[in-house]
């Protein structure tokens, strides 16, 4: 998730440096988005191994 975040954030630097402005605009809006959705999945992931604990 994190590598696509990644991905459209270097498209839409490569776009606003072409002189792209809509594509630019888009492609940092889905990395944000991808961003924000890896952030929350993680932090899901540590709190359910934290309260899992270890398994015998």
């Amino acid at each position: 998730m994190l590598g696509w975040a990644l991905t459209f954030f270097i498209v839409a630097i490569i776009a606003a440096v072409l002189g792209f402005g809509g594509i630019a605009g888009a492609s940092a809006g889905i990395a944000q988005i991808l961003f924000v959705v890896f952030l929350v999945l993680a932090v899901v992931a540590g709190v359910s191994r934290a309260l899992r604990g270890r398994q015998p």
